[in-house]
């Protein structure tokens, strides 16, 4: 409900934005319960082992799938139709392209890109090297990838995600250099699942099912099909209604196995 109430002043048309929701904004502050009995969620998980997860992150993960069962949905695993390394450069293209867009200024003053960040300047060098064909190609590739998700959602009504591939790090570490002993290319291949319903602009909404054994958190995508905001924010609803974890609290991480030293 704190979503929606954003959303009914937000939402709505608007000429310029030609992407716009066309619901009526003020559906965003009707009541969110729904009937989701006979609803077709289909378990994306980590793409048949394509993406590495920390231990723990799936299992808590697919135990969770049990809550949407209660609710009265049918889940069952799946997979798009699509080359995933191919998703992967595509968005990183789109990345790189866009980076060196809004801080190629910046990089290009030597006075101010010693303040950029590595990682940032990294983007920008690598925005810099693409040529045109590459761009184009990554357009493309990023429409053929939403057709494969509109596959998708002419079986299921709703996909599933976890939220991260890894539990919550130490502050101090920049970002994890691998995950399930697999090593990250680049700063940010760490969070590779998050990747797939922005790069195809769809709405998803990532819902807390619970804590591993650190007593650190996790939790699940929920992605609906274009334009359904207001559905994903409904099944929400209705998770949040079935599960309380607002109202929970994790185990105390000093006392939880492998927990802070």
């Amino acid at each position: 409900a704190d979503l929606a109430r954003p959303l009914a002043t937000q939402a709505g048309y608007d000429p310029r934005w030609p992407l716009s929701l066309r619901d009526d904004p003020r559906r965003f502050a009707d009541d969110l319960g729904r009937d989701f009995r006979g609803a077709r969620l289909g378990w994306l998980g980590d793409y048949a082992g394509y993406l590495p997860m920390e231990e723990g992150v799936l299992e808590l993960c697919e135990a969770a799938l049990g809550d949407f069962a209660e609710l009265g949905c049918d889940v069952e695993a799946c997979l798009p139709d699509y080359p995933l390394e191919r998703l992967w450069r595509t968005w990183l293209v789109h990345r790189q392209w866009l980076v060196q867009g809004s801080l190629g200024e910046l990089y290009a003053d030597p006075a101010r890109r010693v303040r950029l960040k590595p990682e940032a300047q990294w983007e920008v060098e690598s925005g810099l090297g693409l040529g045109a064909t590459e761009v184009y190609r990554a357009s493309l590739d990023r429409s053929d990838w939403y057709r494969a998700l509109a596959r998708l959602f002419e079986r299921y009504d709703f996909l599933l995600l976890p939220s991260a591939q890894v539990f919550p790090f130490d502050a101090e570490t920049a970002w994890p250099r691998q995950v399930a002993g697999r090593p990250m290319d680049t700063y940010h291949r760490w969070m590779e699942v998050v990747i797939g319903p922005t790069l195809a602009g769809l709405p998803a909404i990532s819902v807390p099912i619970g804590f591993g054994a650190a007593g650190l958190p996790m939790g699940l995508q929920i992605i609906g099909p274009a334009q359904a905001d207001l559905a994903v924010l409904q099944l929400a609803h209705a998770h949040e209604g079935l599960t309380r974890w607002v109202s929970r609290r994790p185990p105390a991480m000093l006392e939880a196995p492998g927990g802070i030293d």
